[in-house]
């Protein structure tokens, strides 16, 4: 089996992805610095079930580091990355832009720079719907043309498929950008909106909504991101394509709200809060390139998924990191 790189494999998606790579046979190459954007013991509990995995080998560091991401491709000569390691959050990226544009420009380059010198071939790069902006067309297709996101987080991410689209050009180095959508379940970090509602509300806390309540994500489960990661690994047509991941189903942020209560069998307290800025009213994926391509086929409704997630919680917040 091949050796994959994954960066921040020990966030999110990437211990997900790190855990089915390993599952299947895989080598897996991780790298992630265990920032402090969230509590590293989160992510220390996050690898709990492969770090001691023989077929994984982990690296920690910040990807800004050219030097060491060089050593590194040098040393191990990944056949395939998967880059999934980010400053992430449209909120946070208001207050941070030059932090975002190092950590998700600069280090992605980093990256390209070293699979370009080290034949590296295929390179997978984690992209978000916040590249769309506030899009007119919906749902979202990647033959959209008028890509204006309105935050420094979707500029980055923006910037760095433009920076894949050149080093497939210059380079011929076979490149995969995947446009994720409001990505939730197990791991989820806590910082985001079906996290923090669920904790919140099982303590009875307020929750803060932002405007009226009706704008709309297109959330997905985990598990179908990560399958549709595995199927752009072993895709093998490709020179430079631009999928998306999504569900292709909307949820208002108050629907989302009494799918939680539902699942907690409580009440929630709501804080109504102004508008935020950077908040796009629409995300809504066309998936039919991925499902015609990649044989992607979402099929967790929301009401499923946030179920399973709130029962993964509920198990979580009684563990105890050993």
């Amino acid at each position: 089996m091949p050796k994959i790189l994954v960066t921040g494999f020990a966030g999110f998606i990437g211990s997900h992805l790190t855990e089915k790579l390993l599952d299947e046979g895989y080598q897996v190459v991780g790298i992630d610095d265990f920032n402090d954007y969230y509590d590293p013991s989160i992510k220390e509990k996050n690898i709990l079930s492969f770090k001691n995995n023989k077929n994984f080998f982990s690296y920690k560091f910040d990807i800004r580091q050219k030097s060491f991401v060089e050593d590194l491709f040098n040393k191990e000569k990944p056949e395939a990355v998967v880059h999934l390691a980010a400053r992430a959050g449209v909120r946070p990226s208001l207050l941070q832009p030059i932090l975002y544009e190092e950590v998700n420009v600069l280090g992605t380059l980093n990256l390209l720079e070293s699979a370009k010198n080290n034949n590296c071939q295929k390179f997978i790069f984690g992209s978000s719907s916040s590249v769309y902006g506030e899009c007119k067309n919906t749902p979202f297709k990647e033959t959209e043309l008028e890509l204006k996101p309105i935050s420094p987080y979707g500029v980055s991410k923006l910037t760095g498929e433009n920076y894949c689209r050149t080093y497939n050009h210059l380079f011929k180095l076979p490149i995969i950008c995947l446009r994720f959508f409001t990505v939730y379940g197990p791991r989820q970090r806590p910082d985001l909106a079906i996290h923090k509602f669920t904790k919140l509300i099982s303590e009875s806390k307020p929750i803060p909504i932002f405007g009226d309540g009706q704008y709309k994500r297109d959330f997905t489960y985990v598990t179908e991101i990560i399958d549709g990661i595995m199927s752009s690994i072993k895709y093998t047509k490709t020179s430079f394509e631009i999928f998306n991941l999504g569900e292709s189903h909307t949820t208002s942020v108050t629907d989302l709200v009494k799918l939680i209560e539902h699942a907690l069998n409580k009440k929630a307290v709501i804080d109504w809060q102004p508008s935020q800025a950077g908040d796009v009213p629409l995300t809504y994926a066309d998936v039919s390139k991925a499902a015609k391509l990649l044989n992607y086929k979402p099929q967790t409704a929301p009401e499923e998924g946030i179920k399973k997630f709130v029962e993964w919680y509920l198990k979580d917040k009684n563990s105890i990191l050993v």
